[in-house]
């Protein structure tokens, strides 16, 4: 019997089998940011344990940080400052790579470790968030992990696992004009539903995967967790390949072929067997909108809100009527029309420069509606730098955006960016739960050129009745 891609992972990183179901994982790649680390970090001290390989963990400032468009930022709330300033302590006590707060590489963790050139085929990434998902872009297995877990990541290298089972998606077709890689990550979720995928790690394939750009494949990955998935992988290929490259001289020539040699082998065998299947056509995919609060709540832009009395499980029904209290909408509501106050470009998910291309190409020689306050937050300096070489960020400025420094910002609202209780925001963050992005506002997930129409327009609007569009 063949292996998966999964399988091949987890046994080329085990160090030790536990049991029938556990095993102790080596990890090629620790990343941590400022608010699941200090707990790890403080039993560690009190055990009086040292990191066992240093130079394997990576940690950055991005959940509590400030966005605001200065040149020199400042935490100044006193609880985001103690952990940034702890964090520093920590990575400094123990040799740790550090991205703080005013680094010129600083961005969100899952936004900059790629493009650092620091994920490759094969690796298994960890890092205390659930959307470490994104790495499985690059047939590296990344999942998030507890503050426990980071304790022991820091002091053995290594992780209790318990092994998941294997799902394949397969997506063959094109995906239409007007609809991304953000759409069809929605449209299954709203599918197989947000426990679709609990207990697997899901490998994506298909002729409309391989024809994904790497960045879009992040997106993809990132949002496998909202289907309740451990993991998400894509076999490396030649795009995947380019990438890494691209972006990682130190694979000299003398590493380059047993590279190249290993990478190859990372995919699955045509005899192995999944544990489950779905297959989707990409040419189904319209523009997508979340209407509740849980991202499988989401139909087509050009659908209607539909009713709880149609689920026939009764958890859901239950769900979808809290979902409808909270957002303050009515079944049968078209979704087109719906005003919203906010528009947020940015987070893990959509804030890589090809996110922000499309967003420009959208609103160059438009204005935001002036009932709207939308921003842009890129998932990094260097996506930051490159918009401003590009002309990107004057188009968006000169359209009305608010243009920022980097951070995770207004994703989860752990920093001074948040809606207001009542504001509605098109958002293309990854996850549209009750307060998510502040106290009683409502979230409506959707993919950058969908964000980019909605803050023109001042409510969710078909991007495709605004001209042709490529995503």
């Amino acid at each position: 019997m063949g292996r998966t891609l999964y399988q091949k992972l987890v046994e080329s990183h085990t160090v030790a089998r536990l049991d029938e179901q556990n095993v102790l994982l080596y990890a090629d790649l620790h990343i941590m940011n400022e608010y699941t680390s200090p707990q790890a970090f403080a039993g560690l001290h009190e055990a009086g344990r040292k990191v066992a390989v240093p130079g394997q963990h990576l940690s950055v400032v991005d959940h509590i940080i400030p966005t605001h468009p200065v040149s020199f930022r400042i935490i100044q709330d006193p609880s985001s400052a103690l952990q940034a300033s702890n964090l520093a302590k920590n990575c400094s006590e123990h040799g740790i790579v550090l991205f703080d707060t005013n680094d010129a590489l600083q961005g969100i963790e899952h936004v900059i470790a790629p493009e650092l050139g620091m994920i490759r085929p094969g690796m298994v990434v960890l890092c205390g968030d659930s959307h470490t998902t994104t790495y499985g872009a690059f047939g590296a297995l990344g999942f998030g992990i507890g503050t426990s877990e980071v304790e022991h990541v820091l002091a053995t290298q290594t992780l209790v696992y318990r092994l998941a089972k294997d799902m394949r998606i397969r997506v063959d077709g094109v995906l239409p004009l007007g609809s991304s890689a953000k759409d069809l990550i929605m449209y299954v979720i709203s599918c197989i539903g947000a426990q679709g995928a609990r207990g697997y790690v899901v490998e994506f394939q298909g002729s409309a995967i391989a024809a994904l750009s790497m960045e879009a494949r992040m997106t993809l990955c990132n949002m496998a967790v909202e289907a309740g998935a451990r993991g998400a992988l894509i076999a490396p290929d030649d795009a995947a390949t380019q990438y890494v490259l691209e972006r990682a001289p130190e694979i000299a020539a003398q590493y380059k072929e047993a590279a190249l040699a290993d990478w190859a082998t990372l995919h699955s065998d045509g005899d192995a067997a999944f544990d489950a299947e779905h297959i989707f056509d990409a040419g189904e995919v319209a523009p997508y909108v979340t209407w509740g609060t849980s991202p499988d709540q989401a139909v087509p832009v050009t659908g209607k809100i539909p009713s709880p009395a149609s689920a026939q499980d009764p958890t859901v029904r239950a769900a979808s009527e809290q979902a409808l209290r909270y957002t303050g909408l009515q079944s049968g509501t078209a979704m087109e029309g719906i005003a919203v106050q906010r528009v947020f470009i940015g987070s893990c998910t959509n804030a890589r420069i090809e996110d922000l291309r499309i967003v420009a190409g959208i609103v160059k020689g438009r204005k935001v509606a002036p009932s709207v306050r939308a921003m842009v937050v890129p998932g990094s300096g260097a996506v930051r730098r490159q918009a401003e070489r590009e002309g990107i960020a004057q188009i968006l400025i000169d359209s009305g955006f608010e243009w920022r420094q980097p951070g995770c910002s207004m994703c989860l609202a752990m920093n001074d960016d948040f809606l207001l209780p009542g504001e509605r925001c098109a958002s293309t963050t990854n996850r549209n739960f009750e307060g998510r992005q502040g106290r009683g506002g409502i979230t409506h997930l959707m993919s950058p050129a969908m964000a980019a129409a909605a803050a023109i327009t001042g409510c969710i609007t078909d991007v495709r009745k605004l001209g042709e569009v490529h995503v």
